[in-house]
């Protein structure tokens, strides 16, 4: 597994207005938005392309498009969904699928509650848009999930990142036989006794839309 810490100055302006509390909802989505476009961009320097010619106003010459089968974004339900637009400006031919999935906060294990994705994911490369990679069980589940389809190269975009979340990746998606990347704004300092990142930026999905997860 690969991780890559976007070093921007950009990154880290927009960063730091989102970890502030004082931001509002409709802020924070706009900066979340952002932020992804910028992430989006290191991420998909692996995207998949093929040759193809093309004419100029001037002269013939050879250029490059998306190889098929598209690349998939895959945000995580429901903070995630504030990451998709970012990662599809960048990407606006690629699929699109859904995975929900919750984090118990006492066992801090992932379950899967929903998804929205095609049964064959063989020789796809898929992008799993999540805000946060706290204690990483999330993550490392919807990893799975999609390599159990046939997913043969996932790169995950994340505004933040903790050591024991990667720690956690690296211990349970091992055995995997494909690439696995994850690109992200910050790698904090640790988890708290809740399982948050600290410093951090508090719950993504509240801080995106305001109302607490059901």
């Amino acid at each position: 597994m690969r991780t890559l810490v976007v070093d921007h100055p950009l990154v880290a302006h927009k960063l730091t207005v989102l970890r502030n509390k004082e931001t509002d909802s409709p802020t924070f989505r706009a900066l979340a938005d952002e932020l992804v476009t910028l992430l989006a961009y290191e991420a998909t320097r692996d995207v998949r392309v093929e040759p193809t010619e093309i004419e100029t106003p001037v002269a013939p010459t050879t250029g490059i498009r998306l190889a098929a089968p598209r690349p998939l974004v895959v945000p995580i339900l429901r903070a995630g969904l504030g990451m998709l637009d970012g990662m599809v400006r960048l990407l606006p031919t690629a699929e699109v699928g859904f995975l929900g999935m919750v984090r118990n906060e006492e066992t801090l294990a992932a379950t899967t509650y929903a998804e929205r994705l095609p049964e064959d994911l063989s020789g796809r490369q898929c992008y799993v848009v999540d805000p946060m990679l706290a204690t990483g069980g999330t993550l490392a589940a919807a990893i799975r999930f999609l390599v159990d389809r046939g997913a043969d190269h996932i790169t995950a975009v994340c505004l933040l990142a903790a050591p024991e979340g990667c720690a956690r990746l690296e211990q349970e998606l091992g055995d995997l036989e494909i690439p696995v990347t994850i690109v992200t704004a910050a790698m904090d300092e640790r988890l708290n006794e809740k399982g948050y990142i600290v410093p951090g930026l508090g719950d993504a999905g509240d801080r995106m839309y305001g109302i607490a997860a059901g």
